[in-house]
This record gives structure tokens, sequence and C-alpha cells, in this order.
């Protein structure tokens, strides 16, 4: 844990410092000094404003999260397990999978309307490809010794698959998982820029509409912040779940 901050508190420092040396060469009002934007991004933690905002995106960002765990990770097992659904459903996943699902965006606003639901959906939608092949592979590389042994003792399918597809594929869902964490503020930022007016998307393309560039770094290390806590849940997360992984041999 303290080497986590150490390496937290570097990475600030030389962000930091590069931030510094490039507002030197520009104009001040394009690129602010990083002190003037820190010094802004603390006096917004005061106000309900961000917080509303920050909330907002919070929610889209953990039930897209959501959404794709519960329906990729379960599908991958599935098409990892058994050859004869992934016979059937690799053809589809795999032409689909590179299709830009983020140009979907005025179909679903059309389909779903203009609330949270087409914004969870997209971003939903991005997430799940990813984990449903990272999961299927997981299970598809589990050594078939391990499968046999536990049928010899009577195990069903059903049994096969909690006691060895399950724990095989877990670790692979968490990384796709972390992963995610990126991706899903990464796509976020992009459909919150369109019909809404609440979220940390929205408040940057409104302060760079305004041009106040302040207020734009604001939203900018507000999403930072929401990446960096989704990040760090998703590993909690596996450390509970997956707690065999960290365990270590006793000699």
């Amino acid at each position: 844990m303290r080497s986590r901050k150490l390496a937290y508190l570097l990475t600030v420092l030389v962000l930091g410092l590069a931030w510094e040396l490039v507002s030197l060469q520009v104009s001040s009002v394009v690129l602010p000094p990083p002190l003037d934007a820190v010094s802004a991004f603390g006096r917004a933690l005061g106000t309900a404003a961000f917080w509303v905002d920050f909330a907002a995106s919070t929610v889209r960002a953990v039930s897209a999260m959501a959404v794709a765990w519960c329906a990729g990770f379960p599908l991958g097992v599935l098409m990892g397990a058994s050859r004869r659904v992934d016979a059937v459903l690799s053809p589809l996943v795999f032409l689909t999978y590179p299709v830009p699902k983020i140009v979907l965006l005025p179909v679903a606003f059309l389909l779903l309307g203009l609330g949270d639901a087409p914004k969870i959906a997209i971003i939903s939608l991005i997430l799940g490809y990813q984990v449903l092949v990272t999961t299927r592979d997981g299970v598809r590389g589990v050594h078939p010794k391990y499968v046999d042994s536990v049928r010899s003792l009577g195990a069903g399918p059903w049994r096969v698959a909690w006691e060895v597809h399950v724990p095989a594929a877990l670790p692979h869902g968490f990384t796709a998982l972390r992963l995610n964490s990126g991706v899903s503020v990464a796509v976020l930022f992009l459909v919150e820029s369109f019909a809404t007016q609440h979220g940390l998307g929205y408040l940057i393309m409104d302060a760079w509409g305004r041009m106040d560039y302040l207020s734009m770094f604001t939203g900018i290390f507000g999403m930072s912040l929401l990446g960096v806590l989704l990040y760090e849940a998703a590993n909690l997360l596996e450390r509970r779940v997956c707690a065999w992984r960290f365990v270590r041999s006793v000699r």
C-alpha cells in the first residue's frame, strides 16, 4: 500500500512538472499553471454543483460497468466451457466486436430517450464485449486435466463450471473490469457531451464553450479522480472475491 501511494505521488509530481514546463511556453489563459488549476479544483470540491456532476457521472459509469459484468461474464464462461455454444455465438461476437459502438449513440437516444438509459446502454455495450472476450479466453485456457479430475468425482456440467471454469475466469474478468475503469470514463465523456445537463463530461464541454479553462480543468480532474476510484474499487473487489490469488504460500 505504501509503495502504491508513493507511485501515485511520483506520477502526480512528474505530470505537474511537465505541465508547468508546457504552460510556460504557451498562453496561461489556454493552459493555466498547474497550481492555478489545482486551486480551482479545490474550490470546486467545496461546491454542491461539482458533486452533483460527479455523482451523475459516477452513477452512469458504475451502472454501466455492473451491467457489462453481469451480462458479459456469465456469457463468456458459457462460451468458453461449451464448444457448441461457442461455435454458434463466436461468429456473431467477433464480427460485431470491432464495430465502434459509440456510433450507435444517436440510435440509442432515439430508442431509449434522452435520459441516462441510452448513455448507460452504450457504455455497457462497449465494456461488455471486453468482459465477454477476456472471460471466454480465460475459460478456454483451462487445462483439460482439471476438468477431468472434477468429473471423475461425479460432478455434472454445472458443478464443473462452478468448481473449475468460474474460478479460472474470475481473474480474467477482473482484469477486464480494471481496464474498463479507464474505458468507461473515456466513453462517459463522449456520451455526456450530448443531451444532458449534469455530469463531468457536460461540465468540461460547457466550460470549454464558455472559454472558462479553469472550470474545464476542474472537470478533467474530476474525471481523472473518478477513473482512479473505479480502478481501485475493481482492485479491492478482486482481492475480496479472489482472495486465494493473494494468499502467500507458507513454507
